[in-house]
């Protein structure tokens, strides 16, 4: 199994954290975001993701992109430590969490939204992090507002082991601290990520521990 994957990626961050849980051995393949205007842009790369973007995931089958649709075909293929729970109601919230970071946060703040920002509408770089905050304080504000009222919510996003939903919420705190939001605000946002980041599949997943980290 190869991952092409970036160590900063949020969503190839969120591969490797359901790949680790699930104790699955991979081959990680940097591909550079920012290098030589960016690896994901060539043609080599193409071929495998005509998408241009993190991840990408091979194996005998072949080839799937898209985080989420990752995680699915990792809990369709390998089942044995799930992470979807076994009710329909319980599946639909973990991917509504899941889908709160992948479809409402971080498709206004990936590495090409705030690069059209700078380069090409011309803002500030103070402006394009502003942008960056904003967005991220609402997205988390409202996973926030699901976690609290919903009682699914245990030790983590949904009971009490690591869920798809998990696999996406650490990496976006990750990535919010790193543009200086205090996730304190969010105390089951915060919580659960404590829980979770000193579990060593995410902690084997975290970006300072890949192999093409700076």
């Amino acid at each position: 199994m190869k991952l092409y994957t970036y160590f900063r990626s949020s969503a190839a961050y969120r591969v490797r954290i359901a790949l680790n849980l699930k104790g699955l051995s991979y081959e990680a393949i940097p591909v550079h975001l920012l290098r030589n205007g960016g690896e994901q842009l060539q043609d080599d790369y193409r071929n495998i993701n005509p998408s241009a973007s993190v991840p990408a995931l091979q194996d005998e089958r072949g080839t799937v992109t898209q985080s989420m649709a990752i995680l699915e075909y990792l809990e369709e293929t390998h089942p044995d430590v799930p992470l979807l729970p076994p009710d329909p109601l319980g599946r639909a919230r973990v991917r509504e969490l899941s889908q709160i970071v992948a479809c409402d946060i971080h498709p206004l703040n990936n590495l090409r939204v705030l690069r059209y920002l700078k380069h090409t509408v011309g803002v500030s770089e103070e402006t394009k992090d502003e942008w960056y905050r904003h967005w991220v304080r609402e997205g988390l504000a409202a996973l926030e507002a699901h976690l609290d009222r919903d009682r699914g919510t245990g030790h983590f996003c949904h009971g009490e082991t690591p869920s798809l939903a998990d696999c996406f919420l650490v990496p976006q705190v990750f990535n919010a601290e790193r543009f200086g939001i205090d996730v304190s605000a969010y105390p089951n946002i915060a919580r659960i990520n404590a829980n979770c980041v000193v579990l060593p599949a995410f902690q084997h997943a975290h970006p300072s521990q890949q192999p093409d980290a700076e």
